[in-house]
């Protein structure tokens, strides 16, 4: 059985699910469900849909001898 593309425990949430519709502003299910304990009966993971977190950036002093060649 293959494994799933980001492992198999993904937190069920509205954002990056197939369902998931934007109606007047609000996120809302094409299939009238809601996520209870964690868990949504018609969640659909869509990869594509999640937004990866920001890394920070390093607070690293650099100097122009870092960049020559």
């Amino acid at each position: 059985m293959k494994s799933k593309l980001f492992g198999k425990n993904i937190a069920a949430s509205c954002d990056y699910c197939n369902n998931a519709v934007i109606i007047e502003g609000e996120l809302s299910c094409k299939k009238s469900k809601q996520i209870k304990n964690n868990k949504c009966r018609a969640f659909d993971y869509n990869p594509l849909l999640r937004v990866p977190a920001i890394q920070p950036m390093p607070k690293n002093n650099f100097t122009p001898e870092d960049f020559k060649l």
